[in-house]
C-alpha cells in the first residue's frame, strides 16, 4: 500500500497505544496526540501523568507526540451543556458530546489540516465499507463485552472515511499482551472509570461548583400527592431507587422529574416500563433518514442489550421509537441508538 499517515488519539491507556502498534504493523506511519481538555494537572483525564505515559508509549513506538489544548472548547461544548441539561431535569451523556465535538470534531479537523490521512482511536468498534453502496459503516466490536459503538452513533460519512479503529477487532487481554510484548509501559494500566470531569461520581457537587443552584422541592406520587422533600432535581435520575432519603414502607423509584414544578415523581418498579420514546438531534450514519419506518434493534443505555423496535423518522431531525416489549427506565437526556445486526444505523437524544 502507499504510505498513509495516521494521527492516533492517545489517552495514556493501553487501548490507544495498542491501536498505534497495530497500525504500524499494517504499514501506516503514525504519530500520537492527546487533547488537553481540563485545566490543572490533577484532572482524571489528560493529566500530566496521562500525557507522560502516552508520550512514553509513542516514543517507544518511534512516533512523534503532540498535546493540543482544547480546554475552552471542552468547557463550551461539553461541561456547560452537561450542567444545563442536568438543571433542565435531564440525565446527559457527556462522552457523546465529547466524541462529537472534540475527538471526531476538533482533533479530526486538526489531523486533516496537518496532512494526516486518518485519525485513529482506541475505541472498541469497527469501520467497514459496503461494497455495494460505497457507504461507510460503523459496526460493533468483535468483543461484545467491550463494544463502544453506542457512544459513536454521531459519526458521519466524512468522519468514518478518515477513521481507523483497530482495537475493535480484538479483546482486551489480547491488546494487553500485544502491548506487553512491545514493551509499552501502560500494558497493564487500569482502565479509566466514570466521567472524566466528575471523577468521584458526585454530579451534584460538580454542578454546585459550576454555579448551578439545586433547589429543594417535593417528592410526589403519580396522583400528585406530596410524599416528602427532595434535595434538588439533579440529584436524581429515572429508575433510581437508592439514596432518596425517604421512607414509605415500600421500595419506590424515581419515575420522572418535572423542572416546571420542581417535583420528582416516585412510583413502583412497574411504573418505570414504557414501550415508546421520542428522540431529537438524530444522526443517521448513512447521511439521510429512511423514507419509511424502519425495523431495527435499539437500546437506551450504554450497558443495555438492544431489543427489537420500530423507528419512525420525524421532521426536524427527530424520531419515534416503539419497542416490541416495554423497556425499563427510559431516561430523558440519554441516547437511543439503533442497530441493524452488527451495523449502527444512528441514534438521538431521548426527549
Amino acid at each position: 500500500m502507499s504510505e498513509k499517515r495516521v494521527l492516533v488519539a492517545m489517552s495514556g491507556g493501553v487501548d490507544s497505544s495498542a491501536a498505534a502498534l497495530l497500525l504500524q504493523r499494517q504499514g501506516y506511519v503514525c504519530d500520537g496526540a492527546m487533547l488537553k481538555l481540563l485545566p490543572g494537572s490533577d484532572s482524571r483525564c489528560c493529566s500530566e501523568e496521562d500525557a507522560a505515559v502516552a508520550r512514553s508509549a509513542a516514543y517507544r513506538l518511534g512516533m512523534r507526540f503532540y498535546v493540543f489544548n482544547e480546554v475552552e472548547r471542552f468547557r463550551r461544548d461539553v461541561t456547560e451543556p452537561f450542567v444545563a441539561a442536568y438543571c433542565a431535569g435531564l440525565t446527559p451523556n457527556p462522552c457523546i458530546d465529547c466524541n462529537r465535538s472534540l475527538k471526531f470534531g476538533a482533533l479530526l479537523d486538526r489531523a486533516l489540516v496537518l496532512g494526516y490521512d486518518y485519525l485513529a482511536t482506541g475505541h472498541y468498534a469497527r469501520v467497514t465499507r459496503d461494497e455495494a453502496t460505497g457507504m461507510w459503516q460503523l459496526r460493533r466490536a468483535r468483543d461484545r463485552r467491550k463494544d463502544q459503538s453506542y457512544v459513536l452513533y454521531q459519526l458521519t460519512q466524512h468522519q468514518l472515511a478518515h477513521l481507523l479503529l483497530p482495537a475493535g477487532e480484538y479483546d482486551k487481554p489480547a491488546l494487553r499482551e500485544l502491548a506487553r510484548q512491545a514493551g509499552l509501559v501502560n500494558a497493564d494500566r487500569a482502565d479509566s472509570q466514570d466521567i472524566c470531569f466528575v471523577p468521584d461520581g458526585d454530579y451534584a457537587a460538580f454542578l454546585e461548583r459550576s454555579g448551578a443552584v439545586l433547589t429543594p422541592g417535593d417528592f410526589v406520587d403519580r396522583a400528585g400527592n406530596v410524599l416528602g422533600r427532595h434535595r434538588g432535581l439533579a440529584r436524581y435520575t429515572t429508575g433510581q431507587g437508592k439514596g432518596l432519603g425517604i421512607s414509605l414502607g415500600r421500595h419506590v423509584y424515581v419515575v420522572s422529574k418535572d423542572p416546571a414544578s420542581n417535583t420528582v415523581t416516585l412510583g413502583d418498579d412497574a411504573d418505570l416500563y414504557s414501550r415508546e420514546l421520542s428522540a431529537c438531534r438524530v444522526n443517521w450514519i448513512a447521511g439521510t433518514a429512511p423514507a419509511t419506518p424502519l425495523r431495527c434493534t435499539a437500546k437506551t443505555r450504554y450497558s443495555q442489550t438492544e431489543t427489537p423496535a420500530w423507528a419512525e423518522p420525524l421532521p426536524g431531525d427527530r424520531l419515534r421509537l416503539t419497542f416490541d416489549e416495554p423497556q425499563r427506565a427510559i431516561t430523558a437526556g440519554q441516547a437511543a441508538v439503533l442497530y441493524d445486526g452488527e451495523v449502527v444505523l444512528g441514534g438521538g437524544t431521548i426527549e
